[in-house]
């Protein structure tokens, strides 16, 4: 049973969280390039199928990179990327993983044209 704080009423946890399964990806390849996709099902809560296509999104939109190394995947976060919601644009995929993961240096922000 829910509560209308989005508390789960038994011990299984919130019922909701602040990022997206995306974000919860982005944050499980920031801290282990070279993490398995089933790694990052068990980590998120998802299916290993959601993992890798979620992994294909960010891909495919240049927020990661994937290399084959041997037998896997190594991953590369390009951290330039912005955040694709109007409301947070004027931030980075690397300003967010700074926040949240503690990952990484902040990205300089150059001064704005007058």
């Amino acid at each position: 049973m829910t509560r209308s704080d989005g508390e789960s009423k038994d011990a299984t946890g919130p019922t909701w969280t602040f990022l997206t399964n995306h974000g919860h990806v982005l944050v499980c390849v920031a801290g282990d390039p070279g993490i398995r996709g089933r790694d990052i099902a068990a980590r998120v809560g998802i299916t290993e199928r959601a993992a890798q296509a979620i992994i294909a999104d960010l891909v495919g939109e240049g927020y990661v990179n994937r290399t084959r190394i041997g037998r896997r995947n190594h991953y590369e976060i390009n951290p330039d990327r912005p955040l694709r919601h109007p409301v947070e644009q004027p931030h980075s995929v690397g300003d967010l993983l700074q926040l949240v993961a503690g990952l990484g240096p902040p990205r300089r922000r150059r001064a704005a044209a007058s």
